[in-house]
């Protein structure tokens, strides 16, 4: 079988020009990768075009040089990295400790069992548990004791104050006296007879 030189020629330069074709193709998919990736990975405009260029002038060794100097993580990679050392920094901080021995206690304790700190009181009136320096409960909205309430003068306070005593003498006195009546409804069921 004898073959033409012509057709020799023609195949070879087919073949060639579909090869310049393909690394052509190759040379331009890997600057476009390069570039990608690099943008992926950092924001410094600098490093993106060095990177860039390091591929488009030396090709198949420049993305092998690429691969080796690359950052390892992509931004994303770090965002994510980040978010999760947040959560993890955030989960250690809402632990509550001890002001006295920085040991861990529960949000319901009122005082810690180890030193005996008071971490929390009761409202006198619902009976839950408050912050010590709130002064107002936040359930019933009733103020602390010994709090001000609004819009009153100094001078209605202690007339409250005096007015307030006055009622504790008045029970104090009622209650002497209802005692020795009831000493004395006592007495008389007994038939007048002091002992029991």
């Amino acid at each position: 079988m004898n073959l033409d030189s012509t057709f020799l020629n023609n195949l070879a330069l087919v073949l060639t020009g579909f090869g310049a074709a393909f690394f052509f193709a190759l040379w331009v998919s890997l600057v476009i990768w390069t570039y990608r990736d690099i943008s992926n990975r950092t924001r410094d405009k600098l490093v993106q075009i060095l990177s860039t260029v390091l591929v488009g002038l030396l090709y198949l060794p420049g993305i092998l040089v690429y691969l080796v100097l690359r950052p390892p993580r992509t931004l994303e990679d770090e965002y994510q990295r980040t978010l999760e050392e947040e959560a993890l920094l955030a989960a250690i901080e809402d632990q509550l400790l001890c002001p006295g021995c920085e040991r861990r206690v529960k949000d319901d304790w009122m005082l810690c069992p180890s030193c005996q700190t008071k971490l929390k009181k009761n409202c006198h009136n619902c009976n839950a548990l408050m912050e010590l320096p709130w002064n107002i409960c936040p359930h019933c909205a009733t103020p602390e004791l010994g709090m001000r309430k609004e819009n009153m003068s100094m001078d209605d306070v202690m007339r409250n104050l005096d007015t307030g005593e006055e009622e504790a003498k008045e029970a104090n006195v009622t209650g002497e006296t209802s005692a020795a009546n009831d000493a004395s409804v006592t007495r008389e069921a007994n038939g007048g007879n002091d002992e029991i």
